[in-house]
């Protein structure tokens, strides 16, 4: 098993146009929204993918970089987001973090898991 990295940061508003974020819309390959399921991120082009890892300490490290950077004011905190991500990650569960942001914005950062149980998309790019 191996991990993809994906990041998104837009208008909140956004996550609502929920029919260009399922795999069945003509939209979904270009839309830069994140997929309504974590595993769906595989099928967005591979220019998408922010990072591959394939030992589980890398993609924690990522993970832990874009809290820094993106979710800054988050009230779950890093320790408790990184205790769950250590937990699943190795045992083939996605880990996708979201935060509000000031000004209506939202961010989004996911650690996929290649091949992924919850969903039967290609590998997108080999680590």
């Amino acid at each position: 098993m191996h991990w993809h990295a994906y990041l998104w940061t837009g208008s909140g508003e956004e996550r609502g146009y929920e029919a260009e974020r399922r795999t069945d819309s003509p939209d979904f390959a270009g839309s830069p929204l994140p997929p309504m399921r974590t595993g769906d991120w595989l099928a967005k082009p591979r220019s998408r993918i922010a990072a591959s890892f394939t030992e589980v300490d890398q993609a924690l490290e990522w993970l832990a970089a874009q809290h820094g950077i993106h979710f800054r004011g988050d009230p779950v905190g890093l320790g408790v987001r990184m205790e769950a991500a250590a937990d699943a990650l190795p045992r083939g569960v996605d880990v996708q973090w979201g935060e509000w942001l000031p000004g209506g914005r939202f961010a989004t950062a996911g650690m996929i898991c290649c091949p992924n149980r919850h969903v039967r998309h290609p590998c997108p790019r080999r680590p």
